[in-house]
């Protein structure tokens, strides 16, 4: 009767669940471990190719974005060195030079 008291105890419930598993685990766990083995050597081995391929991947983003920035910084460097020169950038010198190729210059009309 004493262990139908013990165990309308919700503690004591909690903890006889505790020591069942604590003793139960490490049986389980050495009986499976010659099945679980290969397989989490196999989970391992395919996280590790997951994790290779999604490191080139970055690395590949990185130098696409770094020569991007590259660029950007010496057009930049191009716009600011122009302006200081009182020379157009290029892409306004490029459009002036194809107005000239089609006759137009500004306001007027060049007549050949």
């Amino acid at each position: 009767m004493q262990l139908d008291k013990l165990l309308s105890n919700d503690t004591a419930k909690g903890f006889a669940l505790g020591v069942g598993v604590v003793i139960l685990v490490p049986l389980i766990a050495t009986a499976l471990a010659p099945v679980l083995k290969p397989a989490i050597r196999s989970a391992a081995k395919a996280g590790l190719k997951a994790y290779e391929k999604a490191r080139e991947a970055v690395d590949e983003v990185n130098e696409v974005v770094e020569d991007l920035v590259a660029e950007a910084q010496a057009e930049l460097r191009e716009e600011q060195m122009a302006a200081a020169e009182g020379v157009p950038p290029a892409d306004e010198a490029y459009a002036e030079g194809a107005q000239d190729a089609a006759g137009v210059r500004g306001d007027e009309t060049v007549t050949h």
